[in-house]
């Protein structure tokens, strides 16, 4: 059965943010922490609604689209700064009228998850960063190359389907990569540039000492963007936070490994996640 509830938009930090809540039985949503999953830089809220469904089970769940992407408020003019998709997420937090949350972060999500923690919001219980970037100034580059995003959107702009984007995610099923040549479009070129810029930019290694949260790190396995070399560091900047790793995935964790991305976040939340059969 779909845990799907709705889709809805909030106007939070002076934009409009738009969402798609997921809930298990109401007793478990009223019992636990309500979660807030940030996607990365080109993954529409829709994209990762197959996890939205399995978060469903456990959590009052909302899967948000980052400005810039999906539903949510974009433009020539909107600042698509890190500051302010941080601000972004604690704002949403608000207007939902969440009083106890966490904040589970893939990729660009995960350095989002970071900055607003930093701010140390009221409410925000737990961080999850799942195989954030972990470059910036005076560090080594994004492995990814721009190219890749700015010509599937362009592609995706113009109009594909499934075989268009096969050969930017050749491993994604056909689900996968008809959802995504569905949405891709509805990501503005300009925030996703502004985005790339910042995983060079800005600096989250700062952050880290001052996330006062219960932090779970999750690794790829078969990635390139956080190496062992990286958790030592993040251990010694934010002493205490867990770490996980899901060996036999790459960056997009709950694609190529869909069980294993669960099982990696043991009962950190509150409740284990377990993959359906």
């Amino acid at each position: 059965m779909s845990t799907f509830l709705y889709g809805g938009n909030v106007l939070a930090n002076g934009i409009r943010q738009h969402y798609l809540r997921y809930g298990g039985s109401e007793g478990a949503r009223a019992a636990r922490d309500a979660v807030i999953i940030v996607p990365g830089i080109t993954s529409p809220a829709i994209t990762w609604g197959f996890v939205g469904e399995r978060f469903g089970q456990c959590f009052d769940t909302y899967v948000i689209d980052v400005r810039g992407r999906g539903l949510s408020a974009a433009g020539d003019t909107l600042d698509y700064s890190l500051d302010a998709q941080a601000a972004d997420v604690i704002a949403l937090a608000g207007a939902l009228g969440l009083q106890r949350y966490a904040i589970v972060g893939h990729s660009m999500g995960g350095r989002i998850g970071v900055r607003a923690a930093r701010q140390q919001p009221a409410g925000l219980t737990r961080l999850v960063m799942v195989d954030p970037p972990v470059s910036g100034p005076g560090r080594r580059a994004y492995p990814a190359q721009l190219p890749w995003y700015i010509d599937s959107i362009r592609l995706a702009r113009a109009g594909t389907d499934a075989e268009g984007m096969r050969r930017f995610c050749p491993t994604w099923t056909e689900e996968q990569l008809r959802l995504r040549a569905e949405w891709l479009h509805t990501c503005d070129e300009r925030a996703v540039l502004a985005s790339f810029d910042g995983f060079h930019q800005d600096d989250i290694h700062g952050d880290l000492p001052h996330v006062a949260v219960p932090t779970l790190l999750m690794t790829a396995g078969r990635g390139d963007v956080v190496g062992a070399q990286d958790v030592q560091e993040i251990r010694a900047l934010l002493p205490g936070v867990q770490v996980s790793h899901v060996a036999d995935a790459g960056h997009m964790i709950p694609w190529d490994d869909e069980a294993g991305f669960y099982r990696a976040f043991g009962d950190f939340l509150g409740a284990a996640l377990v993959a359906s059969a």
